[in-house]
């Protein structure tokens, strides 16, 4: 609900490789799907949610967080859990990924309850929590390969990174993970900025040649290193922030928009372009999965069709 920029990677994350996150919240394995989360007309679009055929089968709601709305997060697994549950007539587990520690609140404890003062409380919700930042890189690089690009964001030190990298180039040699290589490198690349500067980022991914097959680190490179000539310059560093941000922002909704829609025509580019509102863009990327095409997305006339009106008699 809040990673915003990064929702689009976290959710394509899920997808690759739905079966690694039921484990990564402490729940054992199990064969695991995605599933149309189908609430988003009443409480907004929950992140994934996940069926998972364990014994008995329940759903696997994930909230992915990188913001500061954090606080406000136990409600809202509330009310996507029972939604959830209704809709689907099954049993509903509830976690929260936590991406760095900005994201985290005191209010974030497991358990949310709701009473009357003086009584005992009339709910009891509990719902998972993982704090990356917190967790073993062990965990994560002998896990899925899904796992893999929160390797670098986990509890690693900065000097610890390259071989972070290094042993992910021996997870992704194997058949299985040159196939998966392109999106799990532009994948940590994109969330290694949530706790780097894109200079390191570009520097300790030069060196993975698995790195030049990915459309998604390619098209965001050339910002991360306009980025890093600006570091040191005090002055105007904070627009030139806002507008790195716009442009990542922009180029994620071109990727993963692509993926979903196909590439986008003149207009439609033309249209992207012309966004400079970060909330916007941000916006835009957390209805990709709901939108039917760049037109709906976009909120665009459709243009062949119009042509063909004035071809009519």
């Amino acid at each position: 609900m809040s990673v915003k920029p990064y929702d689009p990677t976290l959710k394509t994350l899920v997808e690759i490789e739905p079966q690694s996150w039921p484990v990564l919240l402490g729940y054992a394995k199990a064969p695991t799907e995605v599933i149309d989360a189908d609430i988003a007309t009443v409480s907004g679009a929950a992140d994934k949610v996940l069926r998972v055929a364990g014994d008995p089968a329940y759903l696997l709601h994930l909230e992915f967080v990188s913001g500061h709305d954090a606080a406000t997060l136990p409600a809202t697994l509330l009310m996507r859990n029972g939604l959830l549950g209704h809709r689907h007539d099954l049993r509903v587990r509830s976690g929260a990924v936590l991406l760095r520690p900005e994201a985290d609140s005191p209010r974030l404890m497991g358990v949310y309850e709701q009473g009357f003062l003086d009584e005992e409380p009339y709910l009891t919700f509990r719902y998972a929590v993982v704090r990356v930042w917190q967790l073993a890189p062990e965990l994560l690089l002998r896990g899925g390969l899904a796992l893999l690009p929160l390797a670098p964001i986990s509890a690693v030190t900065e000097a610890e990174l390259p071989a972070i990298i290094k042993r992910m180039e021996q997870r992704l040699s194997s058949r299985r993970g040159r196939k998966q290589a392109p999106l799990v490198w532009g994948a940590a690349y994109i969330l290694l900025g949530l706790r780097y500067s894109p200079a390191l980022a570009a520097q300790l991914f030069r060196g993975v040649l698995s790195m030049k097959e990915s459309s998604t680190y390619q098209a965001i490179l050339e910002e991360g290193r306009q980025e890093g000539r600006q570091e040191g310059r005090q002055e105007g560093r904070q627009e030139g922030r806002q507008e790195g941000l716009v442009a990542e922002a922009k180029k994620l909704l071109r990727i993963f928009g692509s993926r979903r829609f196909g590439d986008p025509d003149a207009r439609t580019a033309a249209s992207i372009d012309c966004i400079e509102e970060l909330t916007r863009l941000e916006d835009l990327c957390t209805r990709l999965d709901t939108a039917r095409s760049w037109q709906e997305l976009l909120g665009l006339p459709n243009g062949s069709r119009s042509r063909r009106r004035r071809r009519s008699p």
